[in-house]
């Protein structure tokens, strides 16, 4: 797969959440006081902004946050229109909403469904109450299988479903069952991701504090193992460092990110992309109504050297596995950095992390669990 130059994403960043779990670092606000507020800045910020994608076809919207699935259908119905009227909408466009448990019932699915949301990703994180207390989520074991099972009889049949591994005292029996818990929802996506300990998050501080152990690498190590070896095996792809998804139903919104593809982010914290900047949104809910509604700039942009180029390339297609196609490398950046790039890849070749398969780069079962750390180590100096 390869970049689209004609079709972009767009992302719209719904900052409220009921309450704060305790890994989390993304931007959210437990008080909805400003959402009315909101919703007509995220509007605004719409209209101001449809020449970004420069009539590019918008493949894939996808709402994130916080919890967007605290937001009315009559709020998503309001977002939504203002999309269809100011960008160019595929006509089956990707619509993901991230949804928790607790939020799910028959009748907001079914509202959902007429909205056009076509894509629900649940974040269930385990089906064992210890963990979600530990996390602090607002679901419990058993909201998070009734929950799925709801999204399957609604008729939905594009889901995600998100789990973590490597929380402290969970055996490596616990987690085989979270996965064979959800394997019998036979869902087209699962989402699995390494719980890890970010600055400024209540588990960093708690564990700071001695009140909670810190995760212990070698048996996230061990669940990662257990994890691909598993959902390989039930006919799942690992088509992305984190990401499985069976008969061929890839995020189409996520692999836009990976492949390079523009994309558009709406509200507080949202991200853009086309190609050569990148441009970021405050990350205050207060701050970025205020200045939508003075007319204020309320975003950050940098454009990207030739080096940031190369190393966002360099760690986007090496998460998937499409890997990193040296022709279009050599193509974009040269031969010259393709030479330094095989230089530096060598030794991760001949320690079976990195193969190097019809001119494409492409990182190993071995080496997926420490990728990060090798595609850290393949960057260009700027």
């Amino acid at each position: 797969m390869q970049i689209n130059e004609n079709r972009a994403g767009i992302y719209i960043h719904i900052p409220f959440c009921k309450q704060a779990c305790t890994y989390c670092n993304f931007h959210f606000s437990t008080s909805q006081a400003l959402k009315g507020e909101f919703i007509s800045s995220i509007l605004a910020e719409i209209e101001s902004r449809k020449q970004y994608t420069q009539d590019r076809s918008i493949q894939s919207i996808y709402f994130g946050g916080g919890t967007p699935s605290l937001l009315s259908t009559k709020d998503l119905n309001l977002i939504l229109g203002s999309l269809n009227r100011s960008f160019n909408i595929d006509n089956d466009v990707e619509i993901t909403l991230e949804a928790n448990p607790d939020d799910i019932s028959t009748h907001k699915l079914k509202e959902l469904k007429e909205s056009g949301i076509n894509r629900i990703s649940l974040g269930i994180q385990s089906f064992y109450d210890r963990d979600l207390l530990m996390m602090n989520r607002s679901h419990n074991a058993e909201q998070a299988e009734k929950s799925l099972q709801l999204i399957k009889d609604a008729g939905f049949e594009n889901i995600n479903a998100d789990l973590i591994y490597g929380i402290p005292d969970q055996t490596n029996e616990e987690w085989e069952g979270n996965i064979q818990k959800l394997l019998r929802f036979n869902i087209n996506h699962i989402s699995c991701y390494a719980l890890t300990v970010e600055p400024k998050t209540k588990l960093f501080h708690l564990i700071a504090k001695k009140k909670m152990i810190k995760p212990d690498e070698d048996r996230a190590a061990e669940q990662f193992e257990i994890l691909t070896d598993l959902l390989v095996s039930n006919e799942y792809e690992h088509y992305e460092i984190s990401n499985f998804a069976k008969n061929k139903k890839y995020s189409r919104h996520n692999t836009a990110y990976w492949l390079g593809n523009w994309y558009v982010g709406f509200g507080p914290s949202a991200h853009s992309f086309n190609g050569i900047s990148r441009q970021w949104n405050v990350s205050n809910n207060a701050l970025y109504i205020k200045n939508i509604g003075s007319g204020n700039s309320f975003f950050e942009s940098e454009e990207l050297t030739i080096s940031q180029q190369i190393n966002e390339y360099i760690m986007v297609s090496l998460r998937t596995m499409w890997g990193l196609n040296k022709n279009q490398f050599a193509t974009r950046f040269g031969e010259q950095e393709l030479n330094r790039l095989m230089k530096e890849t060598e030794k991760y070749i001949v320690e079976n992390y990195i193969a190097d398969i019809n001119d494409k780069l492409i990182i190993t079962k071995k080496g997926k669990f420490i990728s990060d750390g090798i595609i850290g180590d393949l960057f260009g100096e700027d």
